[in-house]
């Protein structure tokens, strides 16, 4: 059985940080890119970072650039997103999600999907 289980989340002020862990099981984790992907309150989902299934190449939304580290641990079958500089614009429930093909930024494009884990940022 596939799953992909997020942690990390919570409350934490403007300007503060958080890591978002996303542990997978039921699939063979090194060999799917893995992204992550958040939907704000009153907005579409959107893409938010994805690593390669090796790790060799990363991708960013360009509101997150800078701020936002995307990686993974393949002997933990784990992947991780730290934020940094948060700020309120980046309050939102945010999920991983697993793709077959590589630097896949659209949501269609994965099929595995977590449950989604609250980030919220106060000011």
């Amino acid at each position: 059985q596939v799953q992909l289980v997020e942690s990390g989340g919570g409350l934490v002020q403007a300007g503060g940080s958080l890591t978002l862990s996303c542990a997978a099981s039921g699939f063979t984790f090194s060999r799917r890119d893995m992204g992550w992907f958040r939907r704000a309150p009153g907005k579409e989902r959107e893409f938010v970072a994805a690593i390669t299934w090796n790790g060799a190449s990363t991708n960013y939304a360009d509101s997150v650039k800078g701020r936002f580290t995307v990686n993974r641990d393949n002997a933990k079958n784990t992947a991780y997103l730290q934020m940094n500089s948060l700020n309120v614009e980046d309050t939102a429930v945010y999920f991983c999600a697993a793709s077959p093909l590589t630097r896949a930024v659209t949501a269609r494009l994965y099929d595995y999907w977590g449950q989604g884990i609250q980030v919220t940022v106060s000011s």
